[in-house]
């Protein structure tokens, strides 16, 4: 691996804890039996990914699954089974990360969802007793926000051109290999951290 200046992070599964299977489980026990159809780690159905560019409200993403699964639950059922994957923040690895943050130019990538953010932001407070996730990194780019979601490359290149970073000088740390390939395809260093290796593991 090249010198790097800079890295991008993921959030969920290097930061932020989480578990797809609760959130499947949790629908399943609301009559959803399929949910794996419209949402796992390695793929999100047409109304999934326009919830996680932002270009539904939580509001709309609601009254939509309603219609595409034909059961008739309140914004509520839907929204606390779509938080169920949402874990914890080991306070370790934040601790670590304030200190990665002195020796190099730190991002954050997240493919997410107003619905979860809303929900991390108060647990992150929570658990850890810190105030802002988001001050731990030069800038946070969530996907609802830009409008852009990770694997697609044009996504890392928006974050490129934003920050005017070199590609060969920058490190992305993801969990899920399809954001590997597409951080690759625009010319990134990459490091796959699958479970159960941590960021505290990582020699930086």
């Amino acid at each position: 691996m090249q010198q790097f200046k800079n890295i991008i992070f993921d959030l969920g599964g290097i930061f932020l804890n989480i578990d797809f299977a609760k959130t499947e489980k949790a629908f399943t026990d609301l009559g959803i039996t399929n949910f794996n159809s419209f949402f796992t780690q390695h793929h999100a159905s047409d109304l999934f990914e326009k919830l996680e560019t932002g270009h539904v409200s939580p509001e709309e993403f609601c009254t939509a699954f309603r219609k595409e699964t034909g059961m008739q639950l309140s914004d509520e059922q839907i929204i606390t089974a779509w938080n169920a994957l949402l874990l914890d923040f080991p306070v370790e690895r934040i601790h670590w990360l304030q200190q990665i943050n002195k020796r190099y130019k730190v991002f954050l990538f997240s493919n997410t969802n107003k619905i979860h953010y809303d929900a991390f932001v108060v647990s992150f407070f929570e658990q850890t007793g810190l105030t802002d996730f988001n001050s731990n990194f030069i800038k946070a780019y969530y996907s609802h926000e830009i409008g852009l979601r990770k694997p697609y490359p044009e996504s890392f290149q928006y974050i490129i051109d934003e920050q005017n970073l070199q590609p060969t000088e920058t490190l992305f740390i993801d969990d899920t290999f399809k954001n590997i390939e597409g951080a690759k395809a625009v010319g990134l260093q990459t490091i796959h951290l699958t479970h159960p290796k941590t960021v505290l593991e990582l020699e930086l």
